[in-house]
């Protein structure tokens, strides 16, 4: 007897589905902006301090670029609150997970932004007085925010997919509203129908949003 789909059940439990893709998204949200500001601040001091601060921040990035997520996931929920008696939610343990995860993507892309910046744009900001720290917040991070724009936006659609690994530890995002269903109705075909459809439809809206404010910035300036 083949197999029929059927899908009445998963309508009556779509507000798994709906509450799982905002909280994705507040995942991915939360997550970007304090993995943009571990970047920025590494980035900064990468391409202003010596070779062993460098070197520390250069492990860093190398560890988490070559870990999988999931096991940063387990590390930071089971293996952290254990070595330091600890406590705090699975959400909350996944935020700082996917935000050092972030921050370690993000150090490079700004690093290279900084590096871009046009040197005769440096030299003028020197020539008409500006101290380092206003030459690096009026010249250097504007430009570089229009030169990284296209690898944020990448950035932050990877790290809504990203939050379906949240699953592992019961954070109820998408994936998990999805095993939710899928346990409770048995209907695994239909709801992973209806769960792919949501990433896809949400990952080309938010790629189409970023896009519209990348070229307005290229308008603008």
């Amino acid at each position: 007897m083949g197999y029929h789909l059927n899908f009445n059940l998963i309508w009556r439990n779509i507000d798994k589905l709906w509450s799982g893709l905002l909280l994705s998204l507040e995942l991915a949200v939360i997550s970007i902006a304090i993995g943009a500001l571990i970047g920025l601040v590494l980035a900064i001091w990468y391409v202003s301090a010596g070779k062993v601060v460098r070197g520390f921040i250069a492990a860093y990035v190398e560890f988490i670029r070559n870990v999988p997520l999931i096991l940063l996931v387990y590390l930071v929920f089971y293996g952290l609150p254990t070595a330091v008696n600890i406590a705090y939610s699975a959400t909350a343990s996944f935020v700082i997970t996917l935000s050092v995860y972030a921050g370690a993507y993000l150090v490079e892309v700004f690093r290279s932004g900084l590096e871009a910046v046009p040197r005769g744009q440096i030299d003028a900001g020197k020539a008409i007085g500006l101290t380092p720290l206003q030459r690096l917040l009026y010249v250097r991070l504007p430009t570089m925010t229009r030169i990284t724009l296209p690898a944020l936006s990448n950035t932050f659609i990877s790290l809504f997919k990203d939050t379906s690994v949240a699953s592992v530890i019961a954070v109820p995002e998408l994936t998990y509203g999805a095993q939710w269903i899928n346990f409770n109705t048995f209907r695994i075909v239909e709801v992973y129908i209806i769960t792919t459809l949501m990433y896809l439809v949400t990952g080309y809206l938010i790629l189409f949003g970023l896009r519209r404010l990348e070229g307005h910035f290229r308008v603008e300036r």
